[in-house]
């Protein structure tokens, strides 16, 4: 039997990653797309290829990609973001096979959960078996990035508005998961989304 492939979603600040990693305490491998995207750009041929398509600055003195520059180049300029995403998406593709395939036969791995903050709008929840939805209220999710990342409530509406609706996003999930209680309550809620998953999946 192939093990399930639990897809996360939810808005900016919902804490994906967090409820990802406690499906990973819980047996599942985790996937980053954050950690695979990374990786790509380490890789001296993607750096080339951003210097030659936005110049000498998008890269930093110590040979690293220079996150803030390209975001100016790419936010708000689609053309510029889909160039990006045809450089790094294949690429972060076959990182994520290369880690399934080595786990398959893995009898620890329960399952598999895609933690990837563009599940929906990358097509990537049509190879999910079952869609995980993480919900926290708009101020709760204000508060976390202006911590983490020093937003305002402006840059956060102004990133939401280039993703697909959360309304929309949940509508379309199996399950959700309210992330706005203390981690133990989070933890149990997560415990009983993979039962009824890996119910489903012997079913």
């Amino acid at each position: 039997m192939s093990k399930p492939i639990i897809g996360i979603a939810g808005g900016i600040g919902s804490g994906k990653s967090f409820v990802a990693n406690l499906f990973g305490e819980l047996g599942c491998l985790v996937i980053s797309s954050d950690d695979q995207v990374r990786e790509a750009y380490r890789d001296p041929r993607v750096l080339d290829t951003l210097k030659q398509w936005w110049g000498g600055d998008v890269v930093t003195a110590a040979g690293e990609v220079n996150k803030r520059v390209i975001a100016q180049r790419v936010f708000g300029q689609p053309a510029e973001r889909e160039r990006l995403e045809k450089l790094l998406h294949p690429m972060v593709h076959a990182a994520r096979e290369r880690v399934m395939a080595g786990a398959a036969d893995d009898p620890k791995v329960a399952a598999f959960v895609w933690d990837t903050p563009l599940l929906f709008e990358t097509g990537l929840h049509e190879k999910c078996d079952a869609l995980v939805f993480v919900a926290a209220p708009q101020p709760v999710r204000l508060a976390r990035v202006q911590t983490s990342r020093g937003w305002d409530a402006a840059e956060l509406g102004r990133r939401e508005k280039s993703q697909m609706p959360l309304d929309i996003k949940r509508k379309l999930s199996h399950y959700v998961i309210d992330n706005t209680a203390d981690a133990d309550a989070v933890r149990g809620q997560v415990r009983a989304v993979l039962s009824r998953i890996l119910q489903r999946a012997v079913g």
